[in-house]
């Protein structure tokens, strides 16, 4: 599933999340920690993968096309359970 967001609303849910959920995003998808960093605007590509983030500059930091929300579900999740 795709999906297109800006990156600063990508960098506003990153910021949300608590300590310790990069990590608990890589383990339940096989990925490595930087990979997950890197989907939400890192850029160590040594330790991670780039992992379908494609940028496009433009107002509010421009737009962010996704070409899979796993990563983006997962972390809405620990969102949502964060509130409850």
């Amino acid at each position: 599933m795709t999906k297109t967001i800006t990156f600063n609303e990508l960098r506003r849910i990153k910021d949300a999340l608590p300590s310790g959920s990069m990590a608990k995003i890589a383990e339940e998808l096989g990925l490595e920690k930087e990979s997950v960093k890197n989907y939400f605007g890192g850029h160590n590509y040594k330790d991670g993968r780039s992992v379908g983030v494609h940028i496009e500059p433009g107002p509010d930091g421009g737009l962010v096309m996704l070409d899979d929300t796993k990563i983006l579900d997962i972390a809405m999740r620990i969102l949502d359970e964060q509130k409850s």
